[in-house]
């Protein structure tokens, strides 16, 4: 064997000889790993004896979430200083876990529940305020006091059917002569309407006349009975009186007027038969009439049965007429959700008549002080009523509420919310059911991800707009976020990063990333350069 060969040899023995303890030393590693118990997160150890010693400075976003994650059902949270019941995800509840993971239901973490949290901490949301200045959400407080304490309603005039009377026949007779020419003739109480002949009326009247001229034992009888066939024949006490007092047939009858009005309808004319029972004029009061006003049927419960009105008119300028409620029509117009109030007005002068125009100003009795909210904050799901009510910290909580009468703008509250606090008057999309505005709150309040594992997104954008560190984009679709095409705020990187001179209509190209609870963030962004003119 010649030198080189054994050198050779000699190296390949000591690459094995090296090999092997590389192998030994690395198996003994291991085997420790393995025999080792692993160091424990100090959350698990320390977090429900001794939570001072949680001290996390704020920003280090990555280790309060490293450990967040560690803590278990039972444990006491650093951040909140309040123990975990246990993890649930916010779109599907009752299903409760005991250590923080990803959702096997939603792409999402699992959300901690906190004890002696109820419904209402469950449920309230966080919000920055960059998002509560895009959304346009608006405040009001919830005040003490009550609604106006009258209902103003538009209406028209109608006849009152109870001043309207008939005038029918009593007998068979002829029409010698008529008063009253037309309808809506005018007549005064006691105002001869009608001259009748009634043949039957004649026999009768001769024949008491025939015994009245008698004397003798039973006479009397004999004329009470013909005065009981002259009322039977259809004649009125005041012609059988007249018949008794002047001693002479009454062939013809006189119709009168029983009271004062309009004859509304004239259905016979001169010489005309007319037969027991039928019509012959219709005569209609005018001392007072109705108006029918068109009430909300939300305000209906507002007005009672004889409430003072006070009524105008365009065709009566200058004068007012004062009446009362009369009744409520239980019938609700199906397409306006109106009620109507029949309302009688006095008319004296009968000025208003039907098809008038009137504007009418129902009082109603005085309510109690109660709280109120603006309508816009209340919004009615169909199964309840529900006010957003924003708290310190910019959290808002959902709060079931039973509101009353809405008059004006304003709702009643009766239980529910508490004076002084502040109700959102817009946005109240965050909690258009109990479903999403829980998974709202996952989105909102998860912890945003460490920059260096934060997934990053590049598209073309036109500038719309600029405002501070905001800047308003439109960009094409982003299929890896399945976005359309629309228009929306992003967050400016630092100045010393951005082009010089941005302004409206420059065409960029971005790279952004998303933020919970915030708008997305642009990372970097150039200046593309305008495409060419056709």
């Amino acid at each position: 064997m010649s030198k080189k060969t054994s050198f050779v040899a000699l190296a390949a023995v000591a690459l094995l000889v090296a090999v092997g303890a590389g192998a030994w030393w690395l198996g003994m590693q291991q085997g420790m790993g393995h025999t080792s118990p692993a160091p424990q997160p100090v959350a698990a150890t320390t977090a429900s004896d001794d939570p001072s010693l949680w001290t996390i400075p704020q920003g280090e976003a990555a280790t309060r979430r490293h450990i967040r994650e560690s803590l278990k059902a039972g444990d006491v949270d650093p951040v909140t200083g309040r123990r975990i019941l246990n993890y649930h995800d916010p779109m599907v509840p009752g299903k409760n876990f005991e250590a923080p993971a990803k959702s096997p239901f939603m792409d999402m973490m699992l959300v901690p529940r906190y004890a002696g949290s109820d419904a209402a901490d469950a449920s309230s949301v966080t919000v920055s305020p960059r998002i509560q200045q895009n959304l346009g959400l608006r405040t009001a407080p919830v005040v003490e006091g009550s609604l106006v304490s009258e209902v103003t309603a538009v209406g028209n005039v109608a006849w009152n059917e109870r001043e309207r009377v008939e005038l029918s026949s009593r007998a068979m007779g002829f029409v010698e002569k008529l008063h009253v020419k037309a309808a809506l003739d005018r007549v005064a109480a006691g105002a001869a309407l009608a001259e009748l002949y009634v043949p039957d009326w004649v026999a009768a009247q001769e024949e008491y006349l025939a015994l009245a001229r008698l004397t003798g034992d039973g006479i009397d009888a004999l004329q009470d009975a013909a005065r009981q066939r002259m009322r039977q024949a259809g004649m009125t006490p005041a012609h059988i009186q007249r018949v008794v007092t002047s001693g002479q047939v009454q062939a013809r009858f006189t119709l009168t007027a029983p009271i004062a009005g309009i004859v509304s309808e004239l259905m016979v004319r001169e010489g005309a038969t007319v037969m027991p029972g039928m019509t012959l004029m219709r005569l209609q009061g005018t001392r007072t009439v109705w108006a029918e006003g068109a009430v909300p049927e939300s305000q209906a419960a507002l007005l009672q049965p004889g409430a003072r009105v006070r009524t105008t008119s365009p065709g009566a300028p200058g004068q007012t007429f004062e009446g009362q409620v009369q009744t409520l029509l239980p019938e609700v117009d199906a397409i306006t959700r109106t009620i109507r109030a029949r309302v009688e007005l006095a008319n004296p002068q009968g000025r208003l008549v039907p098809g008038m125009l009137v504007s009418m100003r129902l009082d109603r009795p005085k309510a109690a002080a109660t709280l109120l909210v603006p309508s816009d904050a209340v919004i009615h799901t169909g199964r309840r009523s529900v006010v957003m009510v924003a708290e310190d910290g910019g959290r808002f909580r959902p709060v079931e509420v039973t509101a009353g009468l809405e008059v004006g703008g304003q709702t009643e509250i009766s239980a529910g919310l508490q004076m002084g606090q502040r109700v959102v008057l817009s946005g109240q999309f965050l909690i258009d059911s109990e479903a999403s505005l829980r998974g709202l709150e996952a989105r909102l309040n998860q912890e945003p991800a460490a920059p260096s594992t934060q997934q990053r997104y590049t598209t073309d954008a036109v500038i719309d707009a600029l405002s501070g560190d905001t800047v308003t984009l439109t960009h094409p679709p982003i299929p890896a976020l399945k976005w359309p095409q629309m228009q929306m705020d992003f967050m400016l990187p630092p100045r010393a990063q951005q082009p010089r001179d941005l302004e409206a209509g420059d065409r960029l190209q971005i790279e952004f990333e998303m933020q919970d609870g915030d708008v997305p963030r642009i990372t970097s962004l150039q200046r593309v350069a305008p495409e060419p003119r056709q």
